[in-house]
């Protein structure tokens, strides 16, 4: 039998190659600050501690040093995609995680996982690298990310080539996302989002940041040659037009969205069976039930 594999949307190599040029050339970090800030925030209410965690694929060592000067790790191990500090971190891929199963009480990820070919299979391996009752927090970017650059891009290569080539990564839905939680066996999965705005003095300062933070284009499915200059000033004119605000300044979306689950284990709270209902819920709304077919009366 053939094995199924998950179609190459992303160009691995290529993705690690990005963001090492942008750890040499001055790392943009500030959306991952927020998200570790988000990170810590949302570790807050949990009470307990974490003996050994883990951060997969964060591409710079923001959670993994948030978490040891918090003191809620007593161990921090970090995955990384490329060799950007000297903490002992691990190279390696989200997609193969080169860890035992069930070793972990919490393992994060900051803004990589919307980069892997196999997102479902990543939080598997996540969700079996954790211990019984282990927690993961993970934030990546959503669909509503640089939603901006893609339309001007779109209608910029429509007008002048005739065609258009993919430059911006298909980010995933959050109403996906939580389906995706379940799939992978993790317990009480939730997602929410947070839509950041980041304005800019032009398209090309966000072309700048985008390039500092490893995001350009990095799809198997990409234009192999160059850019064509002249669809470019007009991809920035149409941008400079349609988003910006009165004085001047462009707009750039940033769909962060949060996933949290939890290992499995006996001692968490469980849905109740169907029918196992003590209270009826006309009752608890104080409302007259009625049954099939029968009229309410006025």
């Amino acid at each position: 039998m053939r094995e199924m594999t998950s179609p190459l949307v992303f160009d691995r190599p290529l993705v690690r190659r990005r963001l090492e040029r942008a750890h040499a050339g001055g790392y943009a970090g500030f959306l991952l600050d927020h998200a570790g800030a988000d990170l810590m925030e949302r570790l807050a209410p949990v009470l307990r501690e974490f003996p050994l965690a883990l951060d997969v694929g964060t591409p710079h060592d923001t959670a993994a040093r948030l978490l040891r000067e918090s003191g809620r790790a007593g161990f921090v191990a970090r995955l990384a995609p490329t060799q950007d500090s000297a903490d002992g971190c691990v190279v390696g891929d989200e997609e193969a995680l080169p860890f035992a199963g069930e070793r972990f009480d919490l393992a994060v990820s900051l803004l990589a996982l919307q980069a892997v070919n196999d997102l479902p299979g990543a939080l598997v391996q996540i969700r079996r690298a954790l211990k019984p009752d282990g927690l993961f927090l993970g934030c990546l970017f959503g669909g509503a990310t640089l939603t901006e650059l893609r339309r001007a891009f779109t209608e910029a290569e429509a007008e002048i080539e005739g065609g258009v080539s993919p430059r911006v990564a298909p980010f995933a839905d959050v109403r996906d996302l939580g389906g995706l939680l379940q799939r992978a066996g993790f317990a009480l999965p939730v997602t929410d989002c947070d839509l950041l705005t980041v304005r800019y003095a032009d398209p090309f300062a966000l072309m700048r940041d985008l390039r500092a933070m490893g995001l350009t284009n990095a799809l198997t499915a990409r234009r192999r040659t160059p850019l064509r200059r002249t669809t470019l000033l007009r991809a920035m004119q149409i941008y400079a037009e349609r988003f910006a605000d009165a004085d001047g300044r462009v707009r750039a979306t940033f769909e962060l969205i949060w996933l949290s689950g939890w290992a499995p284990h006996e001692s968490q709270q469980k849905p109740l069976k169907p029918g196992s209902a003590k209270t009826r819920l006309a009752d608890a709304l104080g409302a007259v039930e009625y049954g099939a077919g029968e009229k309410a009366k006025p």
